[in-house]
């Protein structure tokens, strides 16, 4: 099979090549989008310079989009509102295809970098063990550690009062007593309103949230999502305030829970608990999504909504021919035999 790989260092070339391979029309997942990697360098880079890796074959692209950190070393081009890292495949191609794709990147990659640090990356659907294998077999030393996880609930078929009566009896008579205490009104808005952004960054800033990495960068997210449509802004109101909100995106049939908050004096409302309600309905009964994904992290409350746990990864990716690469090797290796001693 041949396979043509190179390395791009911007985003110009990368969109000529692509010719809307990695536009939302033709990828499906938000995170996969060459606007989101874009978006992404533009307000909360991860290192210096971006690496873009690319292997053609069989009329068919795979796509590795990397950060340095410096001459090196090489990190995931994603920030803490990427809740999923991978690999981005154009064009229809099967599993054998995209591993010598990924071959071919891994040993361009080793022309330059001694270590690669990849994460969160998802396992579920064999991307993690896809990516170990193929630098693996260009001669690289890898390293799979678990990150966090990402809790999600299939609802596939069921109405909200169907997925409602299976959460726990404590959500549920929470949002049942509060609602009958407190008048707390709910609205989810399906286009970017600027009110309402308002809003939900003012509710920000009062919650128990540490401070928001970067504000323009969700801003510009919501607006572009706002234009497509697949934007749900849920705000809680409380006596004319705004009290709560909660960021989701839907599409696709999945809908994707970004960024939620309460204001802390307020916190006797249980807002966020009727707003998630709210929106858990819009998105079920209006929507008709399969899946709702709560994001990453391993977050108590999560489990009172959703009913499955997906493990994501850190992949650590050391050269050997390089003495850093090496050094890089021994020292994760120390750090795994540590841990499960411990």
């Amino acid at each position: 099979m041949w396979v043509k790989g190179e390395l791009l260092d911007d985003f110009v070339a990368a969109r000529e090549i692509a010719r809307g391979e990695l536009d939302r029309s033709n990828q499906t997942n938000l995170f996969d989008r060459l606007d989101w990697f874009e978006r992404v360098w533009a307000h909360c880079p991860p290192g210096k310079a971006p690496l873009i890796a690319r292997a053609r074959a069989e009329n068919t692209d795979a796509w590795l989009f990397l950060a340095r950190t410096d001459e090196t070393t090489a990190v995931s081009l994603g920030s803490w509102y990427t809740l999923a890292f991978r690999p981005v495949f154009s064009g229809e191609s099967d599993e054998k295809v995209r591993a010598a794709q990924l071959v071919a990147l891994a040993r361009r990659l080793a022309t330059g970098l001694s270590t690669i640090i990849l994460e969160p990356v998802p396992n579920s659907d064999d991307t993690a063990n896809l990516i170990l294998s193929a630098f693996r077999r260009a001669g690289w030393i890898g390293v799979m550690n678990p990150k966090t996880g990402s809790w999600t609930a299939d609802v596939a078929g069921k109405s909200f009062a169907e997925f409602w009566a299976e959460r726990p009896g404590e959500v549920r008579s929470t949002r049942d007593r509060k609602l009958k205490k407190f008048d707390v009104k709910t609205k989810v808005y399906t286009g970017f309103d600027e009110a309402a952004w308002a809003s939900y960054e003012a509710i920000y800033g009062e919650s128990w949230k540490e401070h928001e990495g970067s504000p323009a960068f969700l801003k510009a997210m919501a607006q572009t999502e706002g234009s497509a449509g697949t934007l749900r802004l849920g705000i809680a109101s409380f006596e004319g305030e705004a009290v709560a909100a909660q960021l989701w995106t839907v599409e696709n049939g999945r809908a994707l829970i970004h960024k939620l908050a309460y204001r802390e004096d307020k916190a006797e409302l249980s807002a966020g608990t009727i707003l998630s309600a709210a929106l858990f309905k819009h998105a079920i009964d209006i929507d008709h999504v399969s899946i709702i994904d709560y994001g990453t992290g391993d977050d108590r409350y999560k489990q009172s909504w959703m009913n499955s746990r997906e493990q994501l990864y850190t992949l650590e990716l050391y050269n050997p021919k390089t003495l850093a690469g090496i050094i890089g090797a021994a020292k994760s290796w120390l750090s795994t035999l540590v841990r499960r001693g411990s």
